[in-house]
């Protein structure tokens, strides 16, 4: 990773450029325009999830502390924190501008991870979990990863077998059917030649449309089926699971989205939408850097 300092600079001009270009459309707020600039706060909440930093208010303060020469006015924590869920799109426009900078691979995997919002324990009736429409809201579901239940979201993403570069992504219930989700993300960009996906993508329905769009669907296989199974495909089957494990180790651990600590359903948009731009930079832009 570059030195934090020249990390801010590479993010906030590669922002300020990208809402020059056009690539960032962030609509007009009425009044006069802020001291500090849609830019720099986008490059700061980049750069938090970037370095792993989990409380938006702490990493403020360290802003204002340790890199007061980069941003001479910040606003408050309230108001900060009200603008960055109003660039939450700005976010997502950045991530779609630096993926389209490299060709989708022929190979893409599609899995979930759990968003919790609250123990399970402290769940009593409808609360604010809930975002726009009436099916999007926090429910009961399943974290086969650790063998528990939880009450929230899930996190479902589509990236590419070879730069992990998250294609597309959804903030769904908890107890949604992943077949459902996976048919919602596969409708941005074109149909992959293969598609890598957990045992909850499979079914013979959901292979026979996935087909006949021209994809093949990879599954793990059953315990029946590895015993008959050369174990050097069980290897690279267990391999390329592996990439996709990584990428949300990345996006949920490193860079703390596990841990969010929003309040709101918005919160929680807001701060998946930075978290996945600021993957996204690591992989396309960064990497090069961090390699040079």
């Amino acid at each position: 990773m570059l030195p934090t300092e020249d990390l801010f600079v590479y993010v906030y001009v590669l922002v300020d450029d990208a809402i020059t270009a056009g690539a960032i459309a962030i609509p007009p707020r009425p009044g006069p325009a802020p001291a500090c600039s849609d830019a720099e706060l986008l490059a700061i909440a980049l750069v938090r999830h970037l370095l792993g930093r989990r409380s938006e208010a702490g990493f403020l303060a360290e802003v204002a502390r340790d890199w007061a020469h980069l941003f001479p006015v910040l606003p408050h924590q309230s108001e900060a924190n009200r603008r960055i869920r109003w660039l939450w799109g700005a976010s997502e426009q950045l991530r779609a501008a630096l993926a389209a900078r490299l060709p989708e691979d022929d190979c893409q995997q599609i899995d979930t991870s759990a968003l919790p919002v609250k123990h399970a324990s402290r769940v009593r009736g409808p609360d604010q979990w809930t975002g726009p429409g009436n099916d999007l809201a926090a429910r009961f579901g399943r974290d086969a990863a650790h063998a528990e239940w939880f009450y929230g979201f899930r996190l479902a993403i589509k990236t590419d077998l070879g730069s992990r570069i998250v294609r597309a992504w959804s903030i769904v219930p908890a107890a949604v059917s992943e077949r459902d989700v996976a048919h919602d993300l596969l409708e941005a960009g074109p149909p992959p030649r293969d598609l890598l996906a957990d045992k909850g993508f499979n079914g013979k329905a959901f292979a026979a449309q996935q087909a006949a769009r021209g994809t093949a669907v990879l599954v793990p296989p059953t315990k029946d089926q590895r015993q008959r199974m050369p174990a050097i495909l069980q290897k690279v089957i267990a391999e390329w699971r592996n990439r996709v494990e990584a990428s949300f180790a990345e996006i949920t651990d490193l860079m703390e989205l596990a841990r969010h600590g929003a309040h709101t359903f918005w919160g929680l948009l807001t701060r998946t939408a930075a978290t996945i731009a600021a993957h996204t930079l690591l992989h396309t832009c960064l990497a090069d850097l961090v390699q040079a």
